[in-house]
């Protein structure tokens, strides 16, 4: 029988100041991924009813022995340091929540220190900005990490949770994280090769619900990788540890080397799920039903969900669907996208999509290309009524495209697009594709479908995908 708990939410949030519009003006569109994932995460939180967010942030004053926590009775924080002091986050307190925090921890031999007189940093603010613009309210602890071992910091954890049980109030718990910082050449960190694997290892931990393989990963890679918020994430660990999980990876980019994750560890409707179960998810279409979900049941599931129901209807009446009302802003953000459609067998039966956005909303993006995929495809003949039951589809959300090099490129993480000197012929290449391996391959197989020759002088953009599946 899964264990009901009063921490009704845990997830994990970036925190790069340039995601704040304010802060970010222009630049923030290359970063519109992780904003539509915190709106996505924000609802969750919403939806979990919880009456209190604790955010535990790398930023925060270091104490070496002592885990600190921002006095209250109000908290406060602005952008001023980035050039938008009218940026600002408030709250009030939870003092009780905080009191029982700091004596259970001291059961524990765990030190909570509390800081009077400090605004709050941007590893905390950034994570509390989107929260509260995206319609959260509620009270707030603040909470920063110490030079503690990595047990430590997992007992800390479960400390946390102990006493959010101890008072029983409903609580979420953001771990305030980003990831490698050594991605790409011009980096804040500079660059590593081998970082990647660091933010591949915590990204699929993840997606496999197997968090311990974060405690356990390997500490050189780690400081190889140059993370910022490594303790955060043991904190969310502890805190989480024996509940039943559901594990999801809502965002997940690097546009400037820097690896910035939006993650779902824990939600209160999780019970009995572990990881990504959609067959049983009631934002999930069985292949072949007319059934529709609800557009409040809006989610990463609804992405190929959308697809199916537009080709679906579309095959069947002639008739291009309107997107629903009431979508989360994941689906009215703009981005291009890939609408690919496979048959039982897994081959490709049809794949269209557009590298940039042309369509105001992402939801109308996706109805345009799965139309296309289906219908216009010229490699196939249109997909006729009778195949619909045997379908499946998928949906690659892009970044924007960026300007890079050939040893900038990873098949397994970033696509490719290729470009003739004159801007005229482009190819492109989704990445983590089946059979392609190096760089080289992938640009040699963007390059022919652009009628491009081998190894011709081409202009080469990189981009990442979020890939949703049936």
């Amino acid at each position: 029988m899964a264990h009901t708990s009063s921490l009704v939410f845990a997830g994990i949030a970036p925190h790069p100041p340039i995601m704040v519009p304010e802060v970010g003006r222009e630049s923030s569109v290359d970063v519109q991924k992780s904003i539509s994932a915190m709106a996505e995460l924000t609802a969750r939180v919403i939806s979990s009813k919880a009456e209190t967010v604790v955010i535990i942030s790398p930023h925060g004053p270091l104490e070496a022995n002592a885990f600190i926590a921002y006095a209250g009775p109000q908290i406060y924080g602005d952008f001023a340091n980035f050039r938008a002091p009218t940026a600002t986050v408030h709250a009030e307190l939870d003092e009780d929540l905080l009191n029982e925090i700091t004596s259970t921890a001291a059961e524990q031999h765990l030190v909570v220190m509390k800081i009077d007189g400090f605004d709050l940093d941007h590893g905390t603010a950034v994570p509390l900005y989107f929260l509260q613009r995206n319609g959260w309210t509620g009270r707030v602890i603040a909470l920063g990490y110490s030079f503690l071992s990595i047990e430590d910091h997992v007992r800390f954890g479960n400390c946390v949770r102990t006493a959010i049980e101890k008072l029983g109030r409903r609580v979420a718990f953001i771990a305030s994280c980003d990831l490698s910082h050594r991605l790409k050449r011009g980096a804040p960190a500079g660059y590593n090769p081998d970082a990647h694997l660091f933010d591949e290892e915590v990204v699929d931990a993840i997606r496999s619900c197997a968090t311990n393989r974060i405690v356990d990963i390997d500490q050189d890679l780690r400081r190889t990788a140059g993370e910022c918020g490594y303790r955060s994430m043991l904190v969310a660990i502890g805190a989480t540890r024996d509940l039943d999980s559901n594990c999801e990876v809502i965002s997940y980019e690097a546009p400037f080397g820097v690896g910035y994750l939006v993650a779902q560890l824990v939600s209160a409707g999780s019970a009995g799920k572990r990881g990504r179960d959609v067959s049983s998810d009631p934002v999930a279409i069985a292949p072949g039903s007319d059934s529709y979900p609800l557009a409040t049941a809006g989610g990463p599931d609804f992405i190929p969900a959308l697809a199916r129901h537009t080709i679906e209807t579309f095959i069947k009446t002639n008739t291009v669907i309107d997107p629903p009302d009431d979508l989360p802003d994941l689906f009215n953000a703009r981005a291009g996208c890939f609408v690919s459609i496979k048959t039982g067998e897994d081959d490709l039966r049809g794949c269209i999509g557009t590298i940039e956005p042309v369509k105001d909303t992402l939801a109308e993006e996706i109805i345009a290309n799965a139309i296309s995929a289906a219908t216009r495809d010229p490699r196939f003949p249109p997909v006729r009524a009778d195949e619909l039951p045997g379908l499946k589809y998928s949906v690659d959300v892009l970044s924007a495209p960026e300007p890079c090099a050939l040893e900038d490129l990873d098949p397994r993480i970033y696509g490719v697009i290729v470009e003739d000197e004159s801007g005229i012929r482009r190819g492109l290449l989704l990445p983590d594709l089946a059979g392609i391996d190096t760089a080289r391959q992938q640009v040699d197989i963007a390059s022919r479908k652009a009628g491009l020759p081998p190894r011709a002088n081409v202009k080469l953009f990189r981009f990442s995908a979020e890939r949703y599946s049936e």
